[in-house]
Protein backbone atom coordinates (compact mmCIF):
# COMPACT_ATOMS: atom_id res chain seq x y z
CA UNK A 1 0.00 0.00 0.00
CA UNK A 2 0.99 3.26 -1.38
CA UNK A 3 1.41 6.22 1.54
CA UNK A 4 1.35 10.01 0.54
CA UNK A 5 1.96 12.04 3.61
CA UNK A 6 1.11 15.11 1.17
CA UNK A 7 -2.53 13.87 0.66
CA UNK A 8 -3.39 12.95 4.36
CA UNK A 9 -1.43 15.81 5.66
CA UNK A 10 -4.37 18.08 6.05
CA UNK A 11 -6.42 15.71 7.96
CA UNK A 12 -3.45 14.72 10.35
CA UNK A 13 -1.91 18.41 10.59
CA UNK A 14 -4.57 19.14 14.09
CA UNK A 15 -4.13 15.81 15.72
CA UNK A 16 -0.02 16.22 14.96
CA UNK A 17 0.09 19.76 16.38
CA UNK A 18 -1.93 18.16 19.30
CA UNK A 19 0.12 16.01 19.97
CA UNK A 20 3.42 17.88 19.70
CA UNK A 21 1.86 20.81 21.80
CA UNK A 22 1.27 18.19 24.94
CA UNK A 23 4.16 16.02 24.48
CA UNK A 24 6.18 19.54 24.43
CA UNK A 25 4.61 20.39 27.83
CA UNK A 26 5.20 17.55 29.53
CA UNK A 27 8.96 17.84 28.42
CA UNK A 28 8.72 21.44 30.16
CA UNK A 29 7.59 20.48 32.87
CA UNK A 30 9.72 16.82 33.77
CA UNK A 31 12.73 18.06 31.55
CA UNK A 32 16.08 18.91 33.10
CA UNK A 33 17.27 22.06 32.19
CA UNK A 34 20.59 22.69 29.55
CA UNK A 35 24.73 22.49 31.53
CA UNK A 36 26.80 25.59 30.80
CA UNK A 37 27.94 23.19 27.92
CA UNK A 38 24.46 22.73 26.29
CA UNK A 39 23.27 26.39 26.75
CA UNK A 40 26.99 26.74 24.55
CA UNK A 41 26.05 24.92 22.22
CA UNK A 42 22.16 26.00 22.30
CA UNK A 43 24.06 29.59 21.48
CA UNK A 44 26.20 28.55 18.89
CA UNK A 45 23.57 27.25 16.70
CA UNK A 46 21.24 30.33 16.93
CA UNK A 47 18.84 29.47 19.78
CA UNK A 48 17.57 33.41 21.55
CA UNK A 49 16.73 31.34 24.55
CA UNK A 50 18.53 28.58 25.66
CA UNK A 51 17.27 28.49 29.07
CA UNK A 52 14.07 27.81 28.10
CA UNK A 53 15.40 24.12 26.75
CA UNK A 54 14.23 21.34 28.82
CA UNK A 55 15.35 17.91 27.94
CA UNK A 56 13.96 14.90 28.57
CA UNK A 57 15.87 11.47 28.28
CA UNK A 58 13.70 8.66 26.97
CA UNK A 59 14.37 4.53 26.61
CA UNK A 60 12.44 4.95 22.48
CA UNK A 61 11.22 8.38 21.26
CA UNK A 62 7.08 8.60 22.20
CA UNK A 63 5.16 7.13 19.27
CA UNK A 64 1.36 8.62 19.17
CA UNK A 65 -1.83 6.45 20.44
CA UNK A 66 -3.86 7.51 17.39
CA UNK A 67 -3.48 5.17 14.54
CA UNK A 68 -3.03 6.83 11.96
CA UNK A 69 -1.01 9.26 13.21
CA UNK A 70 1.64 6.68 13.99
CA UNK A 71 1.48 5.21 10.93
CA UNK A 72 2.06 8.55 9.36
CA UNK A 73 4.63 9.31 11.34
CA UNK A 74 6.54 6.19 11.08
CA UNK A 75 6.10 5.86 7.09
CA UNK A 76 7.61 9.66 6.52
CA UNK A 77 10.37 8.76 8.75
CA UNK A 78 9.67 11.25 11.28
CA UNK A 79 9.45 8.43 14.39
CA UNK A 80 10.43 5.10 14.07
CA UNK A 81 14.14 2.43 14.79
CA UNK A 82 16.95 4.56 14.42
CA UNK A 83 15.81 8.04 15.46
CA UNK A 84 16.86 9.10 18.82
CA UNK A 85 16.16 12.94 19.12
CA UNK A 86 13.14 14.31 18.80
CA UNK A 87 12.60 18.31 19.03
CA UNK A 88 9.21 19.76 19.73
CA UNK A 89 9.17 23.78 20.90
CA UNK A 90 11.57 23.96 23.40
CA UNK A 91 11.23 20.27 24.48
CA UNK A 92 13.79 17.73 23.44
CA UNK A 93 13.79 13.75 23.60
CA UNK A 94 16.81 12.19 23.90
CA UNK A 95 17.10 8.27 23.22
CA UNK A 96 18.89 7.27 26.52
CA UNK A 97 22.68 6.40 25.75
CA UNK A 98 22.44 8.91 22.11
CA UNK A 99 23.52 11.95 23.85
CA UNK A 100 25.99 13.52 21.94
CA UNK A 101 27.29 17.10 21.76
CA UNK A 102 26.58 16.71 17.51
CA UNK A 103 22.78 15.52 18.58
CA UNK A 104 22.05 18.41 20.79
CA UNK A 105 23.22 21.04 18.39
CA UNK A 106 21.21 19.25 15.69
CA UNK A 107 18.35 19.67 17.98
CA UNK A 108 18.77 22.79 19.30
CA UNK A 109 18.57 24.25 15.44
CA UNK A 110 15.29 22.16 15.49
CA UNK A 111 14.95 24.78 18.57
CA UNK A 112 15.82 27.76 16.62
CA UNK A 113 13.21 26.76 13.78
CA UNK A 114 10.89 26.87 16.19
CA UNK A 115 11.71 30.63 17.89
CA UNK A 116 11.59 31.75 14.12
CA UNK A 117 8.43 30.08 13.19
CA UNK A 118 7.18 31.77 16.77
CA UNK A 119 5.29 28.59 18.05
CA UNK A 120 4.84 24.79 17.10
CA UNK A 121 1.64 25.48 15.85
CA UNK A 122 3.22 27.91 12.95
CA UNK A 123 6.70 25.56 12.88
CA UNK A 124 4.81 22.05 12.16
CA UNK A 125 2.87 22.74 9.22
CA UNK A 126 5.79 24.09 7.04
CA UNK A 127 8.36 21.39 8.76
CA UNK A 128 5.69 18.63 7.80
CA UNK A 129 5.09 20.02 4.30
CA UNK A 130 8.84 19.71 4.05
CA UNK A 131 8.93 16.29 4.71
CA UNK A 132 5.88 15.52 2.40
CA UNK A 133 7.84 17.62 -0.72
CA UNK A 134 11.53 16.32 0.13
CA UNK A 135 11.54 13.29 2.50
CA UNK A 136 13.05 13.28 5.47
CA UNK A 137 16.46 13.31 4.82
CA UNK A 138 16.21 15.85 2.31
CA UNK A 139 13.92 18.60 4.13
CA UNK A 140 15.16 22.36 4.36
CA UNK A 141 14.56 22.10 8.21
CA UNK A 142 16.58 19.02 8.55
CA UNK A 143 19.40 19.92 5.83
CA UNK A 144 19.79 23.16 8.02
CA UNK A 145 19.88 20.97 11.23
CA UNK A 146 22.70 18.84 10.17
CA UNK A 147 24.79 21.81 8.69
CA UNK A 148 24.90 23.06 12.24
CA UNK A 149 25.69 19.78 13.81
CA UNK A 150 29.11 20.11 16.14
CA UNK A 151 31.03 17.59 18.11
CA UNK A 152 32.84 20.41 20.23
CA UNK A 153 31.45 22.96 22.22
Amino acid sequence: MSFSLAEVLPVLLPRATAWAEERSSEILSEGIALSEEGLEIARAVGVKRPERIRISTVPELPLPVDPELRYAALQSGLLGPGMVGLTLGYGIYICRGHRSNRLLSHECRHVYQYEIAGSIKDYLPEYLDQIAKFGYRDAPFEVDARNYERDDC
